[in-house]
């Protein structure tokens, strides 16, 4: 028998890229290694799950059975790889060593931690992955106050889930502003307002430095000596691409997994995609990228060597309470924004010298106007 494609992961990247490998070659050898359950879920519904009313075990899309059956696919769940061995074409996992033909890894980003003093720093939770989200809502039985250490994409779609079932609210970010990576100032500016409205509370240019358990809750003490206490502290500060084991194996490491437009690494037959995966100096942890990437890697892997192409990606903020898209300009890009701020709606344009169109955000009554604007920006790659 061939020995399989292997693809370390069972997240939106492994599951989307085996997907689209099927539909190419229905007899390829496939298998998935993964640490959690192996069942497929959306993460992004993750952060708005609360809005939608869906407890965790509803987020389960395909049980792990269901899984393989669809994928044609040996599916080895609650397994942890230990080592890649790059040269042999086989890894080494608490499962014991298994071959490989070629390799992909998708093994995704880890949440970055801040480091916190004070006793209760290790309750400070980071949802992540399901089993994450499953602590979350039972610790928020009961809760009624929240502090999110984060105000970026992750930080805001939570905070607007959790305000919607009543609770209070608030935000701590070292940041200037709301979406600090993807907003220019006075869009930003409209989307906190929409979200104070909303109820939520922001403390922007600070950050926390200790978390304390005090009797039934908890004091988050700021780097000003600012108090406030919360009945559960989430953190969304941020991911960090999981390179750990690419670079124990000798692959070439970055910000993530350095890989060419094939999505090939510097190893030979090991590509990577999704969150881990850096493509020309470029990590984007979103899923429209994601789906750009499994659909050209399924085709190089079924023989059809096929570059990734980044169009125009527009990412949708799940933020009710100010609905927003944005098409951040490539990093590096020169050029300014524009800000048309109306009362019900902001349009933001990033233009370069020559007036040409590199990226863009809409936010409130604007937004219907993403894929005219979509289609005016130019591709990344």
């Amino acid at each position: 028998m061939n020995t399989p494609v292997l693809i370390l992961g069972a997240g939106q990247a492994a599951i989307t890229l085996a997907r689209e490998l099927r539909k190419l070659d229905a007899g390829l050898p496939l298998m998935l290694v993964t640490a959690d359950g192996g069942g497929f879920y959306s993460k992004p519904s993750l952060s708005n799950a609360l809005l939608l009313k869906r407890d965790p075990e509803q987020l389960l899309q395909t049980p792990r059975e269901v899984l393989a059956g669809q994928l044609k696919a040996e599916i080895h769940a609650g397994v942890k790889v230990h080592a890649i061995d790059a040269a042999a074409h086989r890894i080494d996992t608490t499962a014991g060593s298994l071959d490989y033909g070629r390799l992909v890894l998708a093994v995704g980003a880890h949440p970055i931690r801040l480091p916190l003093a004070g006793d209760g720093a290790d309750d400070v939770l980071s949802v992540n992955h399901l089993d994450d989200y499953t602590v979350f809502r039972q610790r928020l039985e009961g809760a009624r106050r929240v502090v999110i250490l984060g105000a970026g994409l992750i930080g805001c779609e939570f905070a607007n889930d959790i305000v919607a079932t009543g609770r209070q609210v608030t935000v701590l970010d070292l940041a200037p502003q709301a979406l600090g990576r993807l907003l220019p100032p006075k869009s930003a500016d409209f989307f906190r307002r929409r979200l104070e409205t909303a109820g939520i509370v922001f403390h922007f240019g600070i950050s926390a430095a200790r978390v304390d358990k005090v009797p039934g809750s908890y004091r988050i003490t700021d780097n000003t000596g600012a108090e406030v206490e919360a009945d559960l502290v989430v953190s969304a500060v941020g991911l960090k691409p999981a390179v750990e084991l690419a670079q124990s194996a000798g692959l070439a490491v970055n910000r993530g997994i350095q890989v060419n437009t094939l999505l090939a690494s510097s190893a030979a037959d090991i590509y990577a995609l999704g969150d881990c995966a850096e493509v020309q100096g470029l990590v984007l942890p979103f899923v429209l990228p994601i789906m750009q990437q499994a659909r050209a890697l399924a085709k190089t892997l079924a023989g059809n060597p096929t570059a990734v192409t980044y169009p125009a990606m527009p990412v949708v903020v799940k933020t009710p309470a100010c609905p927003t898209v944005v098409c951040p300009p490539p990093a590096g890009a020169e050029g300014t924004w524009q800000e048309e701020v109306g009362a019900e709606g902001v349009t933001a344009r990033y233009q370069d010298a020559q007036g040409r169109l590199l990226g863009f955000a809409l936010l409130g009554d604007t937004v219907s106007a993403r894929q005219t604007l979509a289609a005016q920006v130019p591709a990344w790659i």
